[in-house]
């Protein structure tokens, strides 16, 4: 083996050439200040359609079942962002539409969950109406009824996380008046045991 075939298996293939991209999306800018209905090249819509394919393949986001509707997501929020991006500021116009893929895939996540959440409490909810409805109710109510672990699962989780964000959203000077609050409070013992 000489060097030059060690030099060529060390070398990379980018799937998205960040200078040419730069490139492409200053020119579109050049355009759009002339002509207001300009269209996105397609050469920037193939970076993007890029970019967001391959970060789907990503180990974070790999196991969806839900990962085409992420990288259309993503699509759409990088096309809608192709106007925000300053050349000025920023030379790197993959880290910026990265970004915005990223934030659309975690937006849809958890817009996943949330409609999984809903439809296994009602899954819950109708069980139990059905249990209430059914003759044979008194004669169960002394044992408990099971459901499904993974539907418990899905729901403690998701009850879990928005009592976390309940609880963080105090702060600033509402913390500690919360904190006093709770500190003035007489209680019942301290009344009694000074009659």
């Amino acid at each position: 083996m000489g060097k030059s075939s060690i030099m060529t298996q060390k070398t990379k293939r980018h799937y998205v050439n960040n200078k040419d991209f730069f490139e492409a999306i200053v020119a579109y800018k050049l355009k759009l200040q002339e002509n207001s209905n300009t269209r996105v090249p397609d050469y920037i819509g193939q970076c993007i359609l890029a970019i967001c394919t391959k970060l789907s393949t990503k180990p974070n986001f790999i196991g969806y079942s839900f990962r085409d509707e992420m990288i259309a997501d993503a699509i759409e929020n990088c096309i809608v962002s192709v106007n925000g991006f300053d050349p000025e500021k920023s030379s790197n116009p993959f880290a910026y539409f990265t970004q915005i893929a990223w934030n659309a895939f975690i937006r849809r996540i958890s817009k996943e969950k949330k409609q999984q959440y809903i439809k296994h409490k009602n899954m819950v909810n109708n069980m139990l109406i059905s249990e209430l409805d059914d003759e044979s109710f008194a004669m169960m109510s002394g044992k408990k009824t099971e459901y499904n672990e993974i539907t418990n699962e899905i729901i403690g989780s998701f009850e879990k996380k928005l009592t976390k964000t309940k609880k963080s959203s105090i702060v600033g000077i509402e913390k500690y008046t919360v904190e006093e609050e709770t500190d003035n409070e007489p209680t019942t013992s301290s009344t009694t045991s000074s009659n």
